[in-house]
C-alpha cells in the first residue's frame, strides 16, 4: 500500500544537503509533517550542478510506503538563494567540502543546521560564517535510524530523539523553528537545548565507546555489555569527561556511563554506523569522534591513551 505526495518545482524555503538515509528521513518527515505549516517547501540538494526531479520512496515503521516526487536542486540552481533553512545531513568528514562552496549561494539570512555524528565540523563552519553574521548556525544530533533499501528508497528502522541548539550567528526565526518542530511526532521527540555543546558531548561519549569497539571487534552493540569490555569503556569515558571539563563542559561520569550502557542495551541487535562503514570499506567518522577527543586533549596538553589507541586502530581499518 502506498501514499503519493507530489512536490512541485517551486522555490524551496528548506533544503537538505545530503541524500543519504538520514537526509531522506528528514525530508520525508518534513514533507509529511502533521503541522498546519506547508510541507511542499522542502527540497534536497544534490552533488550535480543541474536540478532534477526524483521519485523517492519511504517505508515507515508501520510498513506503509510513501512515494514523493522530490526536487533535487543542483549546485548551480539560482533557487539556492531562496533557501532560508539548510539541514546538513552528510557525514562529518564531508561537511566542509559539501557546505562551504554553497554558503555564498544561499540566502544571506539562511540558517544552517548541522546534523551528523561527532564534533569538529562546527568549528570550521562557524569560522566560515563569521563574515556573514546574518546567517546562523544550529548544531544537532539524532538517534533516529534509517536504512537505505536502494539509492532512493529508505526504511525507517528506529525511533529516537533529535536534539538541537543554537550555536552562533543569527538565531533561528520563530517560523523556521515551528517547521523544525514538525519533526516532533509519533515516538520521535524533538528537544531544544541551550547551550547545546553539553548534549553533543554526551552523544560523543556514546559514539566514542560503541562505534570503534564494535568496528574493531566485529560485533553488534549488545556484545559490549560483556564484562570483558568494562575496564576499556570506563577508561574511554574517564578520558572524555576530563577533556570535556577542560573545554568548559561539565559531565557526570556516572551518568554518562549509565547512558552508554542504556544505549548498548536498547540497540543490542544493531550494528553501529562505524561497523557498517568498515564492513563496506567506506571511510569512517573516527576523526570526529575519538579523534576529536584526541584533538582537544592535545590543545589542553592532556594524555588520552585509550582514545588515541582506538583512533589509530580504526584508521588502520580505514581504506582511505
Amino acid at each position: 500500500m502506498a501514499n503519493t505526495l507530489t512536490i512541485p518545482s517551486n522555490s524551496p524555503n528548506i533544503a537538505i544537503l545530503g541524500a543519504g538515509a538520514i537526509g531522506q528521513l528528514m525530508y520525508h518527515q518534513l514533507c509529511h509533517s502533521d503541522s498546519a505549516l506547508p510541507g511542499n517547501d522542502t527540497a534536497l540538494i544534490g552533488r550535480q550542478p543541474h536540478t532534477q526531479q526524483q521519485q523517492l520512496q519511504f517505508t515507515d515503521h508501520s510498513g506503509l510506503t510513501h512515494s514523493s516526487d522530490a526536487l533535487i536542486l543542483g549546485t548551480n540552481d539560482p533557487r539556492l538563494a531562496e533557501v532560508s533553512l539548510l539541514l546538513v545531513c552528510v557525514k562529518a568528514y564531508q561537511v566542509a567540502t559539501a557546505l562551504l562552496p554553497l554558503l555564498n549561494k544561499l540566502s544571506p539570512l539562511c540558517h544552517i543546521v548541522l546534523l551528523h555524528n561527532g564534533l569538529g565540523p562546527h568549528l570550521v563552519v562557524a569560522e566560515a560564517l563569521a563574515p556573514h553574521p546574518s546567517q546562523g548556525l544550529t548544531l544537532g544530533t539524532t538517534s533516529q535510524a534509517a536504512l537505505k533499501i536502494s539509492q532512493w528508497h529508505i526504511k525507517h528502522t528506529g525511533f529516537g530523539v533529535t536534539q538541537l541548539g543554537y550555536y552562533c550567528g543569527s538565531e533561528l526565526s520563530a517560523g523556521l523553528k515551528a517547521r523544525m518542530d514538525g519533526l516532533h511526532r509519533d515516538n520521535q521527540a524533538l528537544e531544544w537545548h541551550q547551550p547545546v555543546l553539553a548534549v553533543l558531548w554526551q552523544k560523543l561519549a556514546i559514539n566514542a565507546v560503541i562505534n570503534p569497539l564494535t568496528a574493531l571487534h566485529h560485533c553488534a552493540n549488545g556484545q559490549l555489555a560483556n564484562d570483558e569490555y568494562w575496564l576499556q569503556i570506563a577508561a574511554i569515558i574517564e578520558e572524555l569527561v576530563h577533556v570535556a571539563k577542560c573545554d568548559g563542559i561539565e559531565l557526570d561520569p556516572v551518568l554518562i556511563s549509565a547512558r552508554v550502557y542504556q544505549v548498548i542495551k536498547l540497540t543490542a541487535a544493531n550494528y553501529s554506523s562505524m561497523y557498517q562503514d568498515v564492513a563496506h570499506h567506506r571511510a569512517t567518522e573516527i576523526n570526529y569522534i575519538n579523534g576529536y577527543i584526541c584533538q582537544q586533549a592535545q590543545l589542553h596538553r592532556l594524555a588520552v591513551p585509550h582514545n588515541q589507541q582506538l583512533l589509530e586502530q580504526v584508521l588502520q581499518l580505514n581504506p582511505s
